[in-house]
């Protein structure tokens, strides 16, 4: 098992002991191996989600936890293939994508239609599969930001994925028409039997000062995690925060001073745990995005990991820090955020 408190170094008092005041753990749905009969059950999805999300629960090193540790590959497209797969050329190759995956001990991978769909005969029913249904992609000029479909719910049925995911980019001048388009899909693919994830991501120019990125605050992540769930994605994806108080600075929205004083810290674990707090008390989980590849994978990895499973976030979806550095490599770190939701002295503050 992965030494943790190594790993985190000066911080692991401050992030293995802290326990949250503003929003205790009481007030929680916790994740747990009961999760889909304890807590999901009761909502209104049909039979074949609770089976299909109960099948990412099952699978892969974190099966009957209730966490889920997720590899994510569109970043071909988000990004570019050059920028993506240049560190490590087999994975310009969808199998080894998928191999990665299986290895690495993941509850699932999802990708683009194009790499899921060339190899799901082999592989469709040996991992689960969530299709990605829109991206954003950068080789128009100048360059845009905005996410597009380039998938269907019914081709995402088709090939045997369990679950589609989406992104919508919430504050940016094209989320009111995304917010309507990935609605619509969520809900045809609740009809259908497949579980939804939102890649819930803030982006606008204004967001970020001279002085701080607000892309990762505590109440505009919070927010869009609020509207997230509002259309019914099952699961949340969001990028860790960082810091808070985006509205203020910013001076838009409607917001409480008691978010900033009552409810969180500058504690990251009480920042995540307003995260959150907002996708119904965790009725609705929150996975934390792994964030890019650096000289420092490992340890900002199993840092992540960490914040996360004890805010009472759902566990960890990282792409890049595992894809682009050796195959072996890649699934040590893989496991090493899985030993953190395995461990019994990791606990939700």
């Amino acid at each position: 098992m992965t030494d943790i408190a190594g790993l985190l170094g000066e911080e692991a008092d401050k992030l293995l002991n802290h326990v949250c005041q503003g929003i205790p753990k009481a007030g929680l749905h916790v994740p747990g191996p009961d999760f889909v009969d304890r807590v999901v059950m009761g909502n209104d999805r049909k039979p074949g989600v609770l089976r299909n999300l109960q099948t990412l629960y099952n699978h892969g090193r974190l099966a009957g936890t209730g966490y889920l540790s997720i590899l994510p590959v569109d970043q071909g497209v988000e990004h570019s293939g050059g920028a993506s797969f240049a560190p490590n050329p087999m994975f310009f190759d969808p199998e080894n994508i998928i191999r990665l995956a299986i290895e690495g001990g993941c509850n699932g991978v999802a990708s683009t239609l194009g790499v899921l769909g060339i190899v799901a005969r082999r592989y469709a029913h040996k991992i689960p599969f969530i299709l990605k249904i829109n991206h954003n992609e950068l080789l128009t000029y100048p360059n845009k930001y905005d996410q597009t479909l380039f998938a269907s719910v019914d081709q995402a049925f088709d090939m045997g994925a369990c679950a589609v995911g989406a992104t919508v980019f919430f504050g940016s001048e094209e989320s009111r028409r995304q917010i309507q388009e990935i609605s619509e899909a969520f809900a045809h693919a609740h009809d259908l039997g497949m579980v939804t994830i939102l890649w819930a991501y803030t982006r606008n120019a204004a967001f970020k000062t001279a002085e701080k990125d607000y892309h990762v605050s505590a109440d505009l992540t919070g927010q869009a995690n609020h509207l997230a769930v509002t259309i019914e994605a099952d699961i949340v994806k969001q990028k860790m925060a960082e810091n808070n108080g985006g509205f203020k600075a910013l001076k838009f929205g409607k917001t409480d001073a008691k978010v900033y004083s009552g409810l969180t810290t500058d504690h990251p674990i009480d920042l995540v745990r307003y995260q959150v707090a907002n996708c119904y008390m965790g009725r609705v989980g929150m996975i934390n995005s792994g964030g890019a590849s650096g000289k420092d994978d490992l340890h900002q990895a199993v840092r992540t990991a960490v914040i996360n499973k004890r805010a009472g976030g759902m566990g960890l979806i990282s792409g890049r820090k595992a894809f682009q550095k050796p195959f072996e490599e890649g699934v040590k770190l893989l496991n090493a955020i899985q030993d953190v939701y395995l461990s019994k002295e990791v606990t939700v503050a």
